[in-house]
Parts: structure tokens; sequence; C-alpha cells
């Protein structure tokens, strides 16, 4: 299954790479987050590879997400017709992906972040869940992009609306 999502950010592009970037920022806008620890390498390398440990509602998944791709490796001083790019493979559970998120200068303070993701699945159970639910997998992916964006342009933090 292959699907993509795009949003604009208001933000500058570099900052937005860098939010994307930053481990720190993770827990307040990747709803479900419970764990991301680099077991290999430095967080956001190419090659680091790091546990990841979401809870969806009762769900608990657990994964190992590998850094395939980051260009420019240093983000400061990008150049406006750059395209700034994470690639990382997932694998867990049944199933294996892969996303590649590219950032462009849409004007002077503003990113286009634009989402491609593929997923593959193993086992009859993750099979028939591919098959059944493929809009819950985008449905996810472009919450997790509109958590960003609040997280980004207004400092909101998903954890806030636990209670």
């Amino acid at each position: 299954m292959k699907y993509s999502v795009s949003m604009e950010i208001a933000l500058p592009r570099e900052r937005v790479a860098q939010l994307l970037a930053d481990p720190a920022q993770l827990p307040m806008w990747l709803r479900g987050l419970v764990l991301h620890e680099p077991l290999s390498g430095t967080h956001g390398q190419v090659g680091t590879v790091s546990r990841v440990v979401l809870q969806m509602g009762s769900q608990k998944m657990e994964a190992t997400e590998t850094v395939t791709r980051r260009e420019p490796v240093d983000l400061r001083g990008i150049p406006s017709e750059s395209v700034v790019l994470f690639e990382r493979e997932i694998v867990g559970g049944g199933m294996w992906s892969v996303t590649r998120d590219r950032l462009t200068e849409a004007g002077p303070q503003t990113t286009l972040w634009e989402s491609e993701n593929e997923y593959r699945f193993s086992g009859v159970l993750m099979r028939l869940v591919g098959l059944l639910m493929p809009g819950a997998f985008r449905k996810q992916s472009r919450q997790h992009m509109l958590d960003f964006k609040a997280f980004a342009e207004q400092g909101q933090d998903v954890r806030d609306a636990r209670a």
C-alpha cells in the first residue's frame, strides 16, 4: 500500500526541519509516543536504529526505526532551491514501512511538507488490516502532520489533550 499526504506549515523550511529533527520535540507532537530511544547511532542521523513504542488506544505497538536518508545533513544555511529530505524505515508487528518526508520552500515563511508512505504486511491478521483499513493509515499520517503543524505554529502539545 502506498499513499502521499501533504500540508503547508507557516514557518520557514529551516525551522520546520529543525523541529522535525529534534528528539526533544517528538513527544509534543507525535501522538501516542511512549518511547523513542536510539539503540545505535545518534538520533536523526543516517544509520541510526531506534526503538519506538506507540500507544494507540488500548493497542501498544513496538517497532524498530532506521534512518535511511537525510539530506542535507547540516540543516543550517540550506539554499532556497534545496529540498530537505528525511527517510526512515520502520519494522515491527507484521509490518514494514518506509516514509519519505520532503520539505520545500513554498514561500519566505511557508514550508510544504510532503510525506510519501509505503507499507507491506506479513501474517494473515496484518494483511487483513492492510486490505480492510487502508484509510486508517492515511488518516493517522495526516493526524501526525496536523499535530506537528499545531505544535510548530501555535505551540500546542498533544499531551495537553489527554485530560
